[in-house]
């Protein structure tokens, strides 16, 4: 099984999943159906099936087309619409892709339907995280609360070091300038981005990632960290909070800001 990007729209991310013993592929989060089509055709490549962590259409708008032409199941948040999703998933449903068992965990903050599937097996330790969490950085709070975002991080969170995390947006540089203004000297940051900085200039992607490298350089995984909240919120010219939400919220307000 191999796991690779697709460029899509502006800065999107569609993730395919390949069976290495055939040219069956499964998609995930196609908002544009064209580079999918486009690829499979040049590759000869089947779609078995799609997964949907949200409802945003940048994440959406390529399902209509693929299932017209591949006639695949689609798998997503109970609350898309019937057209969308054929198989409604919920907190702990499973969905089987190739020889790949991904559960599904309720991941409310960015949106309040947002989900991730999630792999904890020793050979494939991964999760596909949507709009939830990027390199250096985490979704916008355009539905959730920042009680809820602080708590699907920290589940996260409890994740293997290991775990590759397949995000759907290339913001790892604007996302790592932020981190540095709150962390100029944490050297794990100074690397990562010098890392990214390289792929950039060839193009390449910079996901996945890792929990671990979130863990050491995404201030939303580091809200728990005095001087990161301190730095946040003298951007915001406030008191620091540092309550386990309030310390997260401060820290996304900076962001929103920067």
């Amino acid at each position: 099984m191999t796991i690779y990007p697709l460029p899509s729209l502006e800065d999107n991310y569609i993730w395919l999943i390949q069976d290495n013993d055939s040219s069956d592929v499964w998609v995930v989060d196609p908002g544009d159906a064209k580079p999918v089509q486009t690829h499979c055709a040049k590759h000869n490549l089947t779609i078995k099936g799609i997964i949907v962590t949200h409802h945003h259409w940048d994440h959406t708008n390529g399902i209509l087309a693929l299932k017209c032409q591949f006639t695949c199941p689609i798998y997503g948040p109970e609350h898309l619409h019937p057209k969308l999703v054929s198989h409604p998933v919920k907190e702990g449903d499973t969905v089987r892709i190739f020889d790949l068992d991904l559960t599904v965990w309720e991941t409310p903050g960015h949106t309040l339907d947002h989900i991730c599937f999630v792999s904890q097996d020793a050979d494939h330790s991964l999760i596909f995280c949507g709009d939830t969490v990027f390199r250096g950085g985490c979704g916008r709070l355009m539905e959730g609360t920042p009680e809820q975002m602080h708590a699907s991080l920290s589940r996260i969170g409890t994740l293997a070091p290991e775990t590759l995390m397949y995000g759907t947006h290339e913001y790892s540089l604007a996302n790592y300038k932020f981190a540095k203004s709150l962390e100029p000297t944490n050297q794990r940051l100074i690397d990562s981005e010098a890392s990214c900085q390289e792929l950039r200039g060839f193009v390449a992607p910079t996901l996945p990632t890792t929990l671990e490298l979130e863990l050491a350089t995404n201030p939303f995984f580091r809200s728990s960290v005095p001087t990161v909240v301190d730095a946040a919120a003298h951007q915001l010219n406030q008191t620091p909070d540092y309550t386990p939400a309030g310390a997260f919220a401060q820290i996304r307000r900076a962001k929103d800001l920067f």
